[in-house]
């Protein structure tokens, strides 16, 4: 691995998922166009995040990211928008009066707009062979809107200046008393109910309110464009924090050199098929400079796999010697399909909070720190996408509105908060010293 490195470094390694537009001119212009633009972000929001993340990594905050699979443009409307936030800073209240440990908020929003996809056709039962639908900035989900469009890529950016303009603008208002009111009266628990008199009671912090944006970077020549040298380092400010997923880690890979030289957090998905000498050269590249909190790694195997994983992935950092953020993805390794109409993928609740629920006690015996979690989940209080809670397999049919994967609603996210909370209260993380 070169020591030099540029924004436009990736370009000499192969890519995977990526999108290529068959007209270059207008592919051109529209990079040309997002090279111009304001950055969504800043240089300073990014080192503060960063900074915030190296708490949780010390056992001194709690991670809860979430938000949609992938971004719809049709969702950017004020409602949803509040929802979302509403569900994601209720959600850190949570963690914060059940446990302690001030959180970090990280919604999966503002961008979410690229998924990678298992195969880049699918067969079309009128039309044939069609592009496999890879999120809104790529090409549409109808059949006859398959085919890849840059001009979606500049949708995308304005959708996420809308996205971030209206959300700031909400916070900075002051007026946080209606989002803090958390309903708990689906739980019937008292324990619970205790937790959510104390938080609505309250008059809402800043620091409750405080959020930061994230998405995968997908599609390289994007981020390339979003990218802004500040003082000495390069910042992709069309977030805060990006991580690169399970199907485009490949160490000699394009996404690996692009996010190894950009100064956000950066994360990675570790999976079951990570090896362990993988992972050490893998966090070896991504953080050569032993950053705290600069690279989380996102770990999802399944709830029946992870016993025999995560603790092997521990030890092989801690070889590495490279300081990383664990975070738990309680949703990914999850998936399956239900027998319901259509052959639904969904996720079982109970399957999401084994996961995670088992990720706090894995580290807390192999004297390493979760330092979060991060899940699919929607504001929306009555889709139904996953099982559990008041949602049954044959109910999924109802209101099932992803594009991609299921999503926890509003009352399972909710009940996830507390479930995961309450095993972090019963294995609480030992503060650590932090690198030098």
């Amino acid at each position: 691995m070169s020591a030099a490195w540029k924004p436009d470094s990736w370009r000499g390694k192969p890519s995977q998922q990526m999108a290529e537009y068959a007209d270059k001119e207008a592919a051109a212009a529209v990079f040309d166009k997002l090279g111009k633009l304001p950055p969504l972000v800043q240089p300073a929001e990014v080192d503060r995040l960063r900074t915030v993340l190296a708490a949780a990594a010390a056992g001194e905050r709690f991670i809860v990211q979430g938000g949609d699979c992938a971004e719809r443009f049709i969702d950017c409307e004020a409602d949803r928008l509040e929802a979302q936030l509403k569900l994601l800073l209720q959600m850190g209240a949570i963690v914060e009066k059940s446990t302690g440990l001030p959180s970090v908020n990280i919604a999966r929003i503002a961008g979410q707009y690229g998924k990678p996809r298992s195969k880049p056709t699918e067969m079309h039962p009128e039309m044939g062979e069609i592009m496999s639908f890879k999120g809104d900035n790529i090409n549409g989900y109808e059949a006859k809107e398959r085919k890849w469009d840059c001009q979606r890529l500049l949708e995308g950016y304005y959708h996420s200046s809308a996205t971030l303009n209206y959300l700031r603008g909400l916070v900075s208002a002051g007026n946080l008393s209606a989002m803090s009111q958390v309903q708990v009266d689906f739980m019937k628990d008292e324990a619970a109910t205790k937790v959510a008199k104390a938080i609505s009671s309250q008059k809402p912090s800043a620091e409750f309110a405080e959020f930061f944006t994230s998405h995968e970077g997908m599609q390289l020549d994007l981020e390339e464009a979003l990218t802004r040298k500040s003082g000495s380092a390069y910042y992709n400010l069309g977030c805060h924090m990006l991580w690169i997923g399970d199907r485009t880690r490949q160490l000699d890979g394009g996404h690996v050199e692009y996010f190894r030289g950009i100064a956000n957090p950066v994360g990675c998905k570790v999976g079951p098929s990570m090896k362990n000498d993988e992972l050490q050269q893998l966090v070896k590249i991504l953080n050569p400079d032993k950053i705290e909190g600069k690279l989380v790694l996102i770990t999802r195997y399944g709830a029946g796999k992870i016993e025999s994983m995560l603790p092997g992935h521990i030890e092989a950092v801690k070889a590495a010697g490279v300081p990383v953020v664990w975070q738990c993805d309680g949703v990914h390794g999850n998936t399956v399909t239900a027998k319901c109409a259509g052959n639904l993928k969904t996720r079982a609740l109970n399957d999401v909070l084994s996961e995670c629920t088992q990720a706090v006690a894995i580290h807390k015996r192999c004297g390493s720190v979760l330092a979060g979690v991060h899940l699919e989940m929607s504001g929306q209080e009555t889709i139904t996408e996953c099982i559990g809670g008041d949602t049954t397999e044959d109910m999924l049919p109802n209101n099932y509105e992803t594009y991609c994967d299921p999503r926890l609603n509003f009352a399972q996210a909710i009940e996830a908060a507390f479930k995961i909370s309450s095993a972090v209260q019963a294995n609480p993380p030992a503060k650590r010293a932090r690198a030098a």
